[in-house]
């Protein structure tokens, strides 16, 4: 039996064995870290920049630019490093890293969906009270509540994962580290138990505030269909709709990937869901709300537009 405090690195699970392959990888989620990074630092830009953005709303959005940005940042560098250098070993202190901040963005990232879950209901339900009920201070607490309530999440499933003695071996099923992954080389029963307990207990909480979000979104419908106006129906579904998709995509993925049952798991699709949860959603939830908030859109474009004009009297000037 090996102690986990004396393993030197673990083995991440290899995303091809072919060269071409490797390197099709890497280049793949290089894309995709550029689009992300690129897409999520215009959202955080704009909302900096442009007073129109100054909202509840805005804020929220700032703070899940934030947690995409920390998602990719987290768990991309070090698969594109083992795909360019055709190696798949993590160091254990990586490890421990790996998992602490990829469970805290996770956990806050859904903790603030939930929270612009109840803006929108407020928005739509009890319009009167917006300002009194997401003022600057009200969101602030409820923005530092989630990204606190994620770091404690964070720390204590990693340091309860990491007390575990280790003695199957150190090689993990997936491209980065997980807990589930590495329970499985556990053999520690009551270490194996206690895991298993605060992950249910995360889950019951995470299914609570599921529940929150159903009940508000029934009410928002509710309230949205008795608008007499088809324009006012519009806008409001509007507003919306790019919250609902990034949430279903969100949980759909994650609970799958999860939840799915044993009898129709794969490497491949585990290899597969494991990139849709972890990797797709910092570069696809910018272009949701990009897409459908004319707002943003237009703050974006305004200050596309000045970078332009700067750079070409820059460049005016210096001939």
């Amino acid at each position: 039996m090996s102690n986990s405090s004396s393993m030197a690195q673990f083995l991440l699970l290899a995303l091809a064995d072919r060269r071409e392959l490797q390197l099709l990888h890497f280049w793949l989620f290089l894309a995709i870290s550029l689009a992300a990074l690129l897409a999520n630092g215009l959202i955080l830009s704009a909302v900096a920049c442009d007073h129109h953005l100054h909202t509840p709303m805005g804020f929220f959005l700032l703070n899940l630019s934030l947690t995409d940005l920390g998602c990719i940042c987290t768990t991309v560098p070090k698969a594109m490093h083992n795909s360019l250098w055709d190696t798949t070993t993590i160091s254990y202190k990586g490890c421990a890293a790996q998992l602490f901040f990829f469970v805290f963005f996770l956990a806050t990232e859904y903790l603030l969906l939930t929270i612009m879950c109840y803006d929108r209901y407020v928005a739509i339900c009890k319009p009167l009270h917006y300002g009194t009920l997401l003022g600057s201070r009200a969101c602030a607490h409820m923005a530092a509540a989630a990204w606190a309530t994620g770091f404690l999440n964070a720390l204590l499933h990693t340091a309860n994962t990491f007390s575990l003695p280790l003695c199957q071996g150190n090689a993990l099923g997936q491209f980065f580290c997980e807990i589930p992954h590495i329970l499985k080389l556990s053999c520690s029963h009551s270490g194996y138990l206690r895991e298993t307990d605060l992950i249910g207990v995360s889950a019951f909480l995470g299914f609570v505030f599921f529940i929150f979000i159903v009940f508000s979104y029934v009410q928002i419908f509710r309230a949205v269909l008795r608008i007499p106006s088809e324009q006012g129906r519009h806008k409001a579904f509007s507003t919306c709709l790019p919250h609902l998709a990034v949430l279903s995509l969100y949980l759909s993925t994650v609970m799958f990937a999860y939840l799915k049952p044993p009898s129709i798991s794969s490497p491949s699709l585990d290899l597969a869901l494991s990139v849709l949860y972890s990797v797709v959603p910092p570069a696809r939830n910018p272009l949701i709300y990009s897409l459908r908030n004319q707002e943003l859109k237009d703050a974006i474009r305004k200050m596309m537009t000045r970078c332009f004009s700067g750079a070409i009297k820059c460049l005016c000037s210096g001939v």
